[in-house]
Order: structure tokens, then sequence, then C-alpha cells
């Protein structure tokens, strides 16, 4: 826990990153975390949602409040508890230990973002303790979670984002695990690889089509950039020719795998 600290007292006193939204010619909504359209205007987020009590943790990343709100952490991944079958994932059942031995008597404060519910209708949030102490960035930088940041949803990413730099350098929780070491894409076997990944190798060719833009690993792996979220990317062109990581969730379709890159942070 010390560790921790001493790592969120060195983090930047970042201001929460303001949202704007734009509409493109044919009327479709456009996010980014800074203004490059003239007619981009700040997006006005209702954040602090309450202050409740914890009634259940599922797991590092999903709670339940008192008032039944179901609850999923944005901005973070943690790695999958035991569940239907199904095995934890490396550093699951530790990043859901530290939730409840964080959580188990105080009461929160909820903050949500842009969207406020997923797909499963869960409540999308952040979570501050009663000493402020901001939850999802704290499992970031323990190396219990992964920063995952979901445009629109760009509040905090710079804190996350940092955090996980700080993490990583350190070698903290999953980190130093050799489950999530970056995997060759010259290794990616034919079972590629279940769970939050990393793949390093060369881009070989940046190929854009009609709703995303490409990088090609080989003629088995891309990594796909929606052309939505291009404004928050430098220039894709940058990339060509150089070895880089991608980190995310592999989606196989026929012998080839892909993998779906929503923010510049899971490139690297």
């Amino acid at each position: 826990m010390k560790i921790v600290l001493i790592l969120l007292l060195s983090l930047p006193a970042w201001v929460s990153a303001d949202v704007y939204q734009w509409r493109d010619a044919n009327g479709k909504a456009h996010f980014s975390d800074h203004t490059i359209e003239p007619d981009a205007k700040k997006v006005a987020i209702k954040t602090t949602q309450g202050v409740y009590r914890i009634k259940t943790i599922y797991d590092g990343d999903t709670v339940v409040l008192e008032d039944g709100q179901k609850i999923r952490l944005l901005g973070i991944n943690t790695p999958e508890i035991a569940h239907r079958g199904n095995e934890a994932d490396a550093g699951g059942n530790e990043a859901k230990s530290w939730l409840i031995a964080k959580l188990k008597d105080g009461k929160v404060r909820l903050e949500t973002d842009v969207e406020k519910t997923d797909s499963y209708d869960r409540t999308l949030g952040h979570l501050f303790t009663e000493n402020n102490e901001h939850i999802n960035v704290l499992l970031v930088a323990a190396g219990l979670a992964q920063a995952n940041i979901w445009p629109p949803n760009l509040k905090y990413a710079n804190e996350l984002v940092t955090a996980q730099q700080h993490a990583e350098q350190a070698k903290l929780g999953l980190w130093q695990r050799p489950e999530y070491a970056a995997i060759p894409v010259e290794q990616l076997t034919e079972e590629g690889h279940q769970g939050w990944t990393r793949i390093v190798g060369k881009i070989k060719k940046i190929n854009p089509a009609k709703k995303f833009v490409y990088l090609e690993f080989s003629d088995r792996f891309n990594a796909r950039i929606e052309k939505d979220s291009l404004s928050l990317f430098p220039d894709l062109n940058s990339y060509q020719g150089k070895t880089i990581e991608v980190r995310g969730w592999l989606n196989k379709r026929g012998d080839k795998f892909s993998m779906l890159i929503r923010h510049p942070s899971a490139i690297k």
C-alpha cells in the first residue's frame, strides 16, 4: 500500500480532461479530449451521482451499491475471477481482495461520464472514497488493473494512463506476471491468447478501409482503429515500419486475428 501512495503522490496534478463533441458533414457525432475542430463544443457532464455504501463486490472492477446499482468501473480492466466453470485469470483474485479490503467499511462517491450505462445495463463510473481516493486510479497504480480507455468516456484518462506508466515501470502486479508478457507476433499460435493480451511486432502495412484503418503486423494479425476515433490518435502513417506493442483482446475470423484499439494509450 505504501508503494501505491508514493506512486500517486508522484503523479502530476491533472485537471479532469474536458470532452468535446462535434458533428461531421453527415451529422454523425464525434468525441475527443481536445478540440481540433472549429465547431467543437465542450460536453456538459453531470458527474457526481451520490454517496453510497457497497453492497456486493463481484470482482476487481464490478460492484453493487446499496441501492442496487451495478457499477462497472470506468477506464480500467481487472483480470477475471473464476466464473461459469472458467478458472480465474492471473491476478483476478488479488484485485477483488484488494477492493474488498479497501471498501468494506466506508462509503463511496460515484461519478459518471458521457455514457451512463453499458450494454449490460451496468452504470459506468468512477468511485472515490470518503478520503477522496480515486479507486479506479489506485487499482491501476498498484498494477492490479490495466488502463482501458473507452471513448467518449475520457474523464480521468490522463490520470489512469500516468498511473499505468508508473506501475509498468516499477513492474508492479500484473506487469511482473509472465501470463501478461508481450507476445511477439511471430509466436501467436492458432489458439491465440485468452483475455487481455499484449502483441508486439513491426507494422508492415497501413490499410484504410470503409470503417477501420488496419495496422497490419503480419498475414495473421492486425490492429484496427475505427475511423470515427482517428482524431484521438497521431498520424497513423507514423507507425509504418516501426515496432510497436498493442494491448487489448484478440478477435478471430477464420485463421486471422484482429485487435480493436479504441485509444492511443493501447499502443506503445
